[in-house]
C-alpha cells in the first residue's frame, strides 16, 4: 500500500520555535523554527520514505470557527514578529523541494487535511498525518493514523484505533463529542462547566454521542445534579462540538499525483541550508 504523508506545518513550525533554543545565524536572524521543522522533515522522508508527500499552514485572518464564537483560542499568546518571520523561509524551503502546500482562507489546516483524508476515502492509500497537537485524532480510521510530537521535536507517538481506544476509551469519532462535554482549554472550547474527562468519556460511552446523551436525557439514566448541569450548559455544549470539528468539505484543488515523491535537488537544498548556517543539516543529506 503506497502512503501519504500530510503535514501539519503551523503545529510543528510552534513546536519547534518552543522546544529549541533561539539560535540565530550571524546576521541576527532567528532560525530555531526553521532549523525544526527542517530536521522533521529530514526524519519524516528517511524513515517513513513517502509515496506522497504535502505540507498544509493556517492563514492569517479569522476562521468560520472565530465568527461562530469569539472568544475561540482567545487566551493564546500571540507569538513574536521572530516567530512569523520564520514562515517564507520554511516555505521556500518545501518550495525547493518541490512538496505543495495545501492552504485556504477562512480554514485551519486541520480542516484542509480532513478534507483530503475525506477525499481519498476508499483508496488504497496509507495516510500519516504529522503534527504537535491532537485534534486530528478524529480522522483517524483503518487507513489513517497520527504521527504526534510527544516532548520536544525527537519523540514522537502514533496513534491509530487501537491506541485512542486504550487512551480513551473512545472511537476516533466520539473525540469530537468528548470534546463537547469536555472542551479544549488549548483552543478556548468551553465545554460543559464541571465536566472533566473521567465523566466525559463515561457519558459517552454510555449514550454514544452528544446528541443522544441529550436524546435520552429525560429518560432517569443520569442523576439530577448531573442532569441539571447537562441541560443548562446544552447551547454551549453542541457549540464545543461543531468547533471542534474538523471540516471536510473545503474548496481546495487537490490532485495525489501533484504529490508525488521524487526526491529533491540536494545542491538546491544545501544552498538554503548554508545560507541559514544549517551546518548539522547539511551533513545529513548524504543519508536522506
Amino acid at each position: 500500500m503506497k502512503n501519504l504523508i500530510l503535514i501539519d506545518s503551523n503545529a510543528l513550525i510552534h513546536r519547534a520555535f518552543h522546544a529549541l533554543p533561539p539560535f540565530k545565524t550571524k546576521k541576527g536572524m532567528l532560525v530555531n523554527s526553521v532549523y525544526g521543522f527542517t530536521s522533521i522533515l529530514f526524519r519524516i522522508i528517511q524513515e517513513l520514505k513517502p509515496d506522497y508527500l504535502l505540507a498544509t499552514f493556517d492563514l492569517e485572518g479569522p476562521t468560520f470557527r472565530d465568527l461562530e464564537y469569539k472568544e475561540y483560542k482567545a487566551k493564546r499568546v500571540k507569538q513574536s514578529s521572530e516567530f512569523y518571520n520564520q514562515f517564507p523561509l520554511i516555505k521556500e524551503l518545501l518550495k525547493v523541494m518541490e512538496i505543495p502546500i495545501y492552504e485556504k482562507k477562512g480554514f485551519e489546516a486541520d480542516d484542509v487535511i480532513g478534507t483530503i483524508v475525506e477525499k481519498l476515502k476508499g483508496e488504497d492509500i496509507r495516510k500519516t498525518i504529522i503534527t504537535g497537537d491532537l485534534d486530528t485524532l478524529q480522522l483517524v480510521d483503518e487507513k489513517t493514523e497520527i504521527c504526534t510530537l510527544k516532548k520536544g521535536i525527537n519523540h514522537t507517538f502514533i496513534y491509530d484505533t487501537k491506541a485512542i481506544k486504550e487512551k480513551y476509551g473512545l472511537t476516533p469519532d466520539q473525540i469530537i463529542d468528548f470534546k463537547g462535554l469536555k472542551g479544549d482549554p488549548s483552543d478556548n472550547i468551553p465545554g460543559i462547566s464541571g465536566i472533566g474527562e473521567k465523566t466525559a468519556i463515561q457519558l459517552i460511552k454510555q449514550f454514544g454521542s452528544l446528541e443522544k446523551i441529550y436524546k435520552d436525557i429525560n429518560k432517569g439514566e443520569i442523576k439530577p445534579p448531573l442532569q441539571a448541569r447537562l441541560l443548562e450548559y446544552k447551547e454551549d455544549a453542541l457549540m464545543s462540538k461543531n468547533l471542534a470539528t474538523i471540516k471536510k468539505d473545503v474548496e481546495i484543488d487537490f490532485n495525489l499525483d501533484d504529490c508525488k515523491w521524487n526526491g529533491f535537488n540536494k545542491e538546491e537544498i544545501k544552498k538554503i541550508l548554508e545560507r541559514l548556517e544549517f551546518k548539522s543539516l547539511i551533513k545529513r543529506l548524504d543519508v536522506i
